[in-house]
């Protein structure tokens, strides 16, 4: 069994930035009941084990357990990943719901992922519902709200990303991504040097040509002559300026008119600086 050392130098740095996101969004509070939506995946998976050191620090009451969901994948084993949530002292609850049969079934030369996603998300918030979780935290890192908001723009015609903190449609179930500040690289090593089990997705990994990929592959690319990129248009998600866009629900362009003024500052006089040069 492989050991969590929650002082080595990245989880410290994680674990920082999980608490600036909780704090930031206030996403945990007293008396919280947090279900960890884990796939069985690295993001997931740091995230829960740091929630517990986090929990564990923190002055706040409140408690964090683990889901799975068993979709009936050929091959799917969680026996020794339930055995390392188990070490970190998580209860793990195995939600079985067969959606690998309903998604081969309707999706016919297209990507899995919508359908697959839309299904375990359904799934899960069903099931946090009724075991009286008050929160559901979800392993999207820094990367996943970049890619998100560089998907929709490009495919879908849309500016959104994946809100650090949202109210499901059916309002009954509260959503945080603690790792919105994370990056995916820093996971990667992490999840290395802890050596923790990984149960593979042989649904969403048998398929190439992912639009995400294509994605990802852009940012990382420009990432090698713009090194902030990833930073900076997390940035950008947080500094909208609605004036400066064309959604007319958000500014009303049709009504806009100027501020009444004198005629001296209509057309202020140059000094000889400000005069530009040609």
């Amino acid at each position: 069994m492989s050991t969590v050392n929650f002082e080595h130098p990245l989880a410290i740095k994680i674990r920082k930035q999980i608490t600036q996101a909780l704090n930031d969004f206030n996403m945990i509070e007293d008396g919280d009941k947090v279900m960890v939506c884990v796939s069985g995946g690295k993001d997931s998976s740091v995230l829960l084990a740091l929630l517990t050191e986090i929990q564990r620090r923190s002055e706040r009451k409140f408690q964090v357990e683990a889901a799975i969901l068993d979709q009936k994948q050929p091959g799917f084993d969680a026996t020794a990943f339930k055995a390392w949530i188990e070490s970190i002292g998580v209860k793990l609850h195995v939600v079985e719901k067969d959606t690998y049969s309903i998604v081969k079934e309707k999706v016919q030369g297209a990507t899995y992922c919508s359908l697959c996603s839309r299904l375990r998300r359904a799934i899960l918030y069903d099931y946090a519902h009724a075991q009286g979780f008050t929160k559901l935290a979800l392993g999207h890192h820094r990367d996943d709200v970049v890619h998100t908001a560089l998907l929709n723009l490009f495919y879908v015609g849309t500016m959104a990303a994946m809100p650090a903190k949202l109210k499901s449609d059916d309002e009954r179930n509260i959503l945080v991504r603690p790792l919105t500040y994370v990056s995916e690289r820093d996971i990667e090593e992490l999840a290395a040097v802890w050596n923790f089990p990984i149960i593979p997705c042989n649904l969403c990994g048998s398929q190439d040509g992912l639009k995400r990929q294509r994605i990802k592959k852009l940012v990382r690319d420009l990432e090698k002559e713009i090194p902030n990129v990833y930073a900076s248009i997390q940035t950008a998600l947080g500094n909208i300026k609605p004036s400066q866009l064309m959604d007319q629900e958000l500014w009303d362009f049709k009504n806009l008119k100027a501020s009444p003024s004198s005629p001296q500052d209509a057309h202020p006089q140059l000094e000889p600086s400000d005069e530009l040069k040609v």
